[in-house]
């Protein structure tokens, strides 16, 4: 497992090492395969600007609480940017083998984790409110 994990991960850097592997696809699947990375990309930049946001604005919640939800928006951010890559690679290698394009669990996670930081968000602040 760890073995094929370090050869994807050269396959990011690498892209004439994919270029190796089965046939080249029709380059508007390629095309495609590269916006879709670069929708997860601003996805990406758009949790680490939330983060900022979080930590730099929202002040009058609890240090504790406004760092957790900053982190954690962060953290999201950071894995997206991972899974973008990751994803790109496998789909491209999949459509050059002729193989099925890869499932994954991530958008769900993705939404289930805006959803459960919306909510806290929403909380701190509600708190914040009642609080004052």
């Amino acid at each position: 497992m760890i073995r094929k994990a370090l050869e994807t991960v050269r396959l990011w850097f690498s892209p004439q090492r994919l270029r190796a592997e089965g046939v080249t696809p029709d380059y508007r699947f390629s095309l495609a395969n590269e916006r879709t990375f670069l929708a997860w990309l601003r996805t990406a930049l758009a949790l680490l600007a939330g983060g900022i946001a979080v930590d730099q604005f929202l002040t009058d919640l609890r240090w504790a609480v406004r760092t957790t939800i900053a982190l954690v928006l962060l953290a999201g951010g950071a894995l997206c940017a991972i899974r973008a890559v990751n994803h790109w690679v496998r789909s491209e290698r999949a459509m050059r083998r002729g193989e099925d394009l890869p499932a994954s669990r991530f958008p769900a996670l993705l939404a289930t984790g805006t959803v459960l930081t919306a909510l806290l968000v929403i909380g701190a602040v509600l708190l914040g409110r009642a609080g004052a």
